[in-house]
């Protein structure tokens, strides 16, 4: 009976024993395996960092390159823009300011053309009296020369004479009192009871009109109503 419970007692040691390796094997597995778990899940989330950490940084300098380029180009263009509308402004500026010097200097010119005309117009039609009032004065003076005028003849070419040159001396006066009145240039002509006077203005005022017919009726002892004004 002792050696039967020595036996039972070892075989209870033994078993307890195994059980006890079993058990620390199991823990150790177990331990072992956590750790490992522990350390892959820890390599993972340091290579999830660095990835995400890589791609952070790529996409920051993705949109930093972009921004940039955009921005730049978007300077560029509007650069190129402003520039474009400026040049063309003043190209705008330039053609106008050429276009209204030429049509100032067209007006100019034909103002010019307009006036030195003019101005010719009076210059020829007073040296064209002239010259019929010379040819006139030679007429009667041949007469009063020839030998085979007759007396009443003389006399008559004697009378036309003083006719003309008093005619002659009127119009000088008249013409020189006009021009007092504020009027560049004027021209009388006489024909008979009827006196044109033409005038160098654009447009004429009734006291102007009053003031020339005032002049040439005094001047030249004529009717106002034989007297005609015009302008040139």
């Amino acid at each position: 009976m002792k050696l039967l419970k020595k036996n039972q007692i070892i075989i209870y040691v033994i078993a307890l024993m195994l059980m006890a390796v079993a058990y620390l094997n199991y823990t150790t597995n177990t331990a072992e395996q956590s750790v490992q778990a522990s350390m892959q899940m820890e390599a993972r989330d340091d290579s999830n960092t660095a990835n995400i950490g890589d791609a952070t940084l790529v996409s920051s300098n993705d949109v930093l390159s972009n921004t940039d380029t955009v921005n730049e180009s978007s300077v560029n263009d509007t650069t190129a823009s402003n520039t474009e509308s400026l040049n063309t402004i003043n190209n705008e500026n330039t053609t106008n300011t050429t276009s209204d010097n030429s049509n100032d200097n067209r007006e100019t010119t034909q103002t010019n053309a307009q006036t030195s005309t003019d101005d010719d117009y009076f210059t020829k039609s007073k040296l064209e009296r002239d010259t019929m009032y010379s040819q006139m004065l030679e007429s009667y003076e041949n007469i009063l020369n020839s030998t085979n005028s007759l007396e009443t003849q003389k006399q008559s070419a004697t009378d036309e004479i003083k006719k003309i040159n008093d005619t002659k001396n009127s119009i000088m006066i008249c013409e020189s009192l006009i021009q007092t009145k504020g009027f560049e240039n004027s021209i009388i002509f006489v024909n008979g009871d009827s006196i044109s006077v033409i005038l160098k203005s654009d447009e004429l005022t009734q006291e102007e009109v009053a003031q020339v017919q005032n002049i040439i009726s005094r001047e030249m002892n004529c009717e106002i109503e034989n007297i005609h004004i015009s302008t040139k």
